[in-house]
């Protein structure tokens, strides 16, 4: 019982230590860190269902981008790539500053074919990244569908 006493009582002013090291910030006129909303908010029946991209701090986070028209895996990856370099640099950023990737692919023999076009994009040192195949298929008809985290200093 007294070991359990002990450690809820180091707990706690972990905790307290957490919080007065946020008040000391805001107290010395340091900026939060709050998300900023800079893309659009997706709705749904009036209700917010996602934004299309957030800023946190100096880091940029982009909503998936898909391509919703008939063409293959190619003409696809390329028109998700303009999309995300667009989101990017309308926020500060740039695909050379792209941390991280995720690939989602409608079927997973479209592996090369994505690569091809993904190559290359993100400058000299590429971002690390995730490729999945998704049960089902990606929404909207896609062949693929992209998002990212990139900073922003």
């Amino acid at each position: 019982m007294e070991n359990r006493r002990s450690v809820f009582k180091k707990i706690g002013m972990s905790v307290a230590a957490i919080f007065g090291a946020g008040v000391a910030a805001r107290a010395a006129g340091k900026p939060s860190s709050t998300k900023e909303v800079v893309g659009d908010i997706v709705m749904d029946q009036d209700v917010p269902l996602f934004s299309g991209a957030v800023k946190h701090g100096n880091t940029l986070y982009i909503a998936g981008k898909g391509a919703h028209f008939e063409g293959d895996i190619t003409s696809h990856t390329d028109h998700v790539l303009n999309e995300l370099q667009k989101e990017l640099e309308k926020n500060g950023s740039s695909m050379e500053k792209v941390l991280k990737v995720n690939v989602y692919l409608a079927d997973l023999a479209d592996y090369q074919g994505m690569n091809k076009v993904f190559r290359g994009r993100f400058g000299a040192n590429p971002p690390v990244r995730t490729t999945v195949a998704t049960y089902g298929g990606v929404p909207g008809d896609s062949l693929v569908e992209m998002d990212c985290i990139a900073a922003l200093d």
